[in-house]
């Protein structure tokens, strides 16, 4: 009994230590794939922000251009373009939580060995 009980906490010890370079390569994992995609979301914005510069500045050219007031083109498009970044950053906002860098790998696998553990101490 005494061996049986020695070889389950040499067991659980392994396991534990397992589960925890898992989590650690888990989370790592996470982490470089995150900078990794901030650094593209960095470099697209400012092309695209470049971009909708001066597509912004032609429309109030045209809105200009068209009969418009040059102060009421550039008042009419930012508030347009304000209006759309709102809206934009709210949805952005709402799809960025704190469970999308959660372990889960790792957390299911504590749960299944947690069960193991409570099956062989019975």
């Amino acid at each position: 009994m005494a061996t049986l009980v020695s070889e389950l906490a040499q067991q659980v010890t392994t396991l534990l230590q397992a589960e925890g370079r898992l989590l650690r390569a888990e989370i790592s994992e996470k982490a470089s794939k995150a900078g990794a995609g901030a650094v593209e979301i960095l470099g697209g914005a400012i092309c695209l922000l470049a971009a909708l510069l001066v597509l912004l500045q032609a429309l109030v050219i045209a809105l200009a251009s068209a009969g418009l007031g040059a102060g009421w083109s550039s008042l009419l498009v930012g508030v347009i373009v304000a209006l759309l970044g709102v809206t934009l950053l709210r949805n952005s906002m709402a799809g960025m939580t704190v469970s999308e860098l959660t372990p889960d790998r790792t957390q299911d696998q504590l749960k299944r060995d947690a069960r193991v553990i409570k099956e062989q101490l019975r």
